[in-house]
């Protein structure tokens, strides 16, 4: 049960992180609500997290495939 939430978490956080990384997504959200000073230090957030979501991912997929 916590395996498939954990799995959960970082394929959501994965997919959003990815999103907001390689997409004006977030640029344009940002600059919609005028917050466009803030878009310089979005790699420095976002690459981070993206890792870390990719790393619970991998830990998740591998504790799956350990108990089954």
């Amino acid at each position: 049960m916590r395996n498939n939430k954990l799995l959960t978490v970082g394929i959501v956080g994965t997919i959003l992180a990815a999103l907001c990384c390689f997409t004006p997504l977030l640029v344009v959200l940002l600059g919609a609500v005028g917050l466009s000073a803030v878009v310089g230090y979005l790699d420095f957030v976002l690459l981070p997290a993206l890792g870390v979501f990719i790393a619970i991912t991998v830990y998740a997929l591998l504790r799956r495939k350990k108990v089954s």
